[in-house]
């Protein structure tokens, strides 16, 4: 985190004369990006999906957390009340300690198979967000997540900016294409559970979700996964889904990620010896 602000703030630092008052705007600079901002408002808002490699920054529109103490719910930009309208959740507020697992999935590198052997083995359901084009490549994963008791949501076909569509027309349509395609492997109807791409949301788009049925789910705990070519370590992994869990988390990982593959029987082991139960999705709506 500290490399990063020190990245986007050297240019800035070099181009300026460091007269007395700039020296001074400076300081005044700094001091109110941490206290206005939080180090972990700024890390956790930079979430992207590797199957696009966009990133959403902090602003309207987009999904943000500020984690103010491990261990307990982060501050998100949206109450429990104000998605609730809307039927959209971003974790449960509860002082139990039970939990909800997601995976965002916008491609297959390899690492899908090994996550459903690490959840099958710990008796944990969890819920696949997918795009379109996931389920037609992937077609047999599919139907194992279903076999093996999991949830398959919908990401939308395209992974677009699902903000800047005004249309119903529109916006159904990213959604139905991907509930044929599902629909055309299983031979089911798909759960009505959407996750906008990039966290990028706005409060029409919340609406047409519900009007279409749909409930949206956003996230209470992630963490830099995506980057096919800079995954974390295992401590980072650690670190972050150990530190930052809560009770009511709705944890969002990749599925792409290498590290996530690797980490998450231990990591599922570690979660239960902390004393958190991992819930079906649905749970979270009752």
């Amino acid at each position: 985190m500290k490399h990063f602000i020190s990245h986007r703030l050297r240019p800035f630092c070099q181009n300026i004369l460091l007269t007395k008052r700039t020296g001074i705007f400076l300081l005044l600079f700094l001091a109110s990006y941490a206290v206005g901002t939080g180090i972990g408002f700024l890390e956790e808002q930079i979430h992207a999906h590797a199957d696009t490699g966009s990133v959403a920054a902090s602003a309207d529109g987009n999904w943000g957390l500020s984690f103010q103490e491990d261990g307990q719910p982060p501050v998100a930009n949206a109450t429990f009340e104000e998605l609730a309208q809307y039927d959209a959740f971003y974790a449960q507020d509860t002082d139990e300690k039970i939990m909800y697992l997601t995976f965002d999935c916008g491609y297959e590198n390899g690492n899908t198979g090994g996550i459903l052997d690490a959840l099958k083995k710990h008796g944990v359901s969890a819920t696949f967000f997918v795009v379109g084009t996931y389920i037609e490549s992937e077609p047999e994963l599919i139907k194992r997540m279903v076999e093996e008791g999991h949830t398959v949501g919908n990401h939308t076909w395209h992974h677009p900016d699902m903000s800047q569509i005004a249309s119903l027309d529109s916006f159904q349509k990213e959604l139905k294409d991907v509930e044929d395609a599902y629909k055309e492997v299983t031979g089911e109807e798909m759960t009505k559970y959407y996750r906008p791409p990039q966290g990028k949301f706005s409060e029409t788009n919340l609406r047409m979700a519900k009007e279409l049925g749909y409930k949206t789910f956003f996230w209470s705990l992630a963490y830099v996964d995506w980057y096919d070519d800079d995954q974390p370590t295992k401590e980072e992994a650690f670190d972050k889904l150990l530190g930052r869990i809560h009770p009511g988390a709705v944890v969002l990982l990749h599925n792409t990620s290498d590290t996530n593959a690797a980490i998450l029987d231990e990591l599922l082991g570690k979660w239960e010896e902390m004393g958190y139960q991992i819930r079906p999705l649905e749970e979270l709506t009752e």
